[in-house]
């Protein structure tokens, strides 16, 4: 007989019991997703070379010289390098030239200007010292999905 019941129950309430995706997760894909598909991009390009903490600022509503910041570290100059490589090369072969590169030569602080979006690619004591997640603190924060954001701690960054 209670077997029956459940049945019932089900076939009145067929969503009963379903797994519900979770809202926030969703809304994170959605932000994601919403992102030009150029940053993009960018964004794999530097996860290839292992970039460490990645974020990207939207930074539309309080900027009026470029829409998102993608900030990234390397553990050291080469990386540094390579990461900016990388993002150069991938872009380009898309069809998407930077308009200007900066900081190439000491590789403290890379920035590659595209326009509409900025890649900052750091030496990790530069970017503590410069701190842009601070400075432009008011930017909303897009959520990336772990792949990108590469969180990890070398032994090199340890030492520091």
């Amino acid at each position: 007989m209670k077997d029956n019941s459940t049945v019932k129950e089900k076939s009145l309430n067929p969503n009963q019991g379903a797994v519900r995706p979770n809202p926030k997760a969703l809304a994170s894909e959605e932000k994601f997703a919403a992102l030009d598909e150029r940053i993009m991009l960018a964004l794999h390009a530097a996860s290839e070379k292992k970039a460490i903490e990645t974020v990207v600022l939207d930074l539309r509503e309080i900027a009026t010289f470029t829409d998102y910041f993608v900030i990234t570290s390397g553990a050291n100059q080469r990386q540094v390098q390579a990461i900016s490589d990388e993002v150069v090369d991938t872009l380009k072969k898309s069809g998407t030239p930077a308009a200007r590169v900066e900081g190439y030569r000491t590789a403290e602080w890379i920035l590659l200007d595209y326009g509409d979006f900025i890649v900052h690619v750091f030496e990790d004591k530069s970017r503590r010292f410069y701190d842009l997640e601070r400075l432009w603190r008011e930017g909303k924060r897009v959520e990336l999905p772990a792949a990108l954001v590469n969180e990890s701690v070398s032994s090199l960054r340890r030492e520091s």
